[in-house]
């Protein structure tokens, strides 16, 4: 983990413009606390019965699905940030559980993230209403985690708009797709020289009603370390084509719903914040598989 710790900070300078701040990269490079934070967004999605109920013939109506036939499945927001501290001989940063942590929205009120203990903050639309987290595409969010007095700042400038996945969006509006097949989704082409966001796939099963199952599928990292690795190599989330294995998709006669998260990467604001902290915000594209 050392390494990686080191190699993180290593590509993070190679990568910083040739005008920066060289001294502040440089506190930065030997800050000794790291952070990983995400907020990842979806949307509320809207299914109908016969979909769920493996009805394949026909297609939608002109005016999409009728209100009577409609399943909504809610749409989430959730903040998360891990903060530590790289001091340890072990390599690994060891978390810092007694920190105050928030996240700043551009043109929002700050939000406390709740403090779940080993080091993780976070909290979910779920428990927050109609005053909790809102998704901005095009806007700024500063995660902030405060201690001792100091505050250590990250930062992800204009987060990315929803990119929409052609084949989640077929005339039935949901993909017929035989069971224990590899499923391809094709990313839209980005326009002149920019560089494309990073592309996170995750497949749920559905219950009848629309419940939600544990995932069968996602290349999302799991874990804070493995959030790092990001900012080392994110070509395996930039690939213009993303190949779902088969594995996801298990059981006939059933439904999954694929999320497909476009994320955009930030770093350390702050001085004292270690160069290699990963930062991302993003929104997805959601569509319903039924397998046979």
């Amino acid at each position: 983990m050392k390494r990686l710790v080191l190699s993180a900070a290593a590509t993070a300078l190679l990568l910083s413009p040739l005008a920066c701040d060289l001294g502040k990269t440089g506190n930065q490079i030997l800050a000794e606390n790291v952070m990983v934070g995400t907020l990842f967004s979806t949307p509320d999605v809207n299914v109908s019965a016969a979909a769920m109920a493996g009805y394949d013939a026909g297609t939608l109506p002109d005016g999409g699905i009728p209100e009577g036939e409609r399943i909504t499945i809610p749409g989430q927001t959730a903040a998360f940030v891990f903060f530590g501290s790289r001091s340890s001989e072990q390599g690994t940063p060891q978390p810092l559980a007694n920190a105050t942590v928030r996240l700043e929205p551009q043109n929002g009120s700050p939000l406390s993230l709740e403090n779940k203990g080993a080091g993780t903050y976070g909290q979910t639309s779920d428990f927050l209403g109609d005053g909790g987290i809102k998704y901005q595409s095009g806007a700024t969010y500063r995660f902030v985690a405060t201690q001792g007095g100091s505050s250590y700042v990250g930062v992800v400038e204009e987060a990315p708009a929803l990119e929409r996945i052609a084949r989640l969006h077929p005339p039935e509006g949901f993909v017929s797709h035989t069971a224990n097949q590899g499923l391809s989704l094709q990313r839209p082409a980005v326009a002149g020289n920019q560089v494309r966001t990073l592309g996170f796939v995750t497949v749920v099963p559905l219950g009848t009603n629309g419940e939600k199952g544990e995932p069968t599928y996602t290349n999302a990292p799991k874990e804070p370390l493995d959030f790092l690795e990001i900012v080392l190599s994110p070509v395996e989330w930039q690939k213009e084509t993303i190949v779902i294995p088969g594995s996801a998709f298990p059981k006939p006669g059933s439904n999954y719903l694929v999320v497909f998260q476009t994320v955009k990467t930030g770093g350390p604001e702050s001085e004292n914040l270690f160069v290699g902290s990963a930062l991302l915000v993003g929104t997805a594209d959601l569509g319903m598989v039924h397998t046979k």
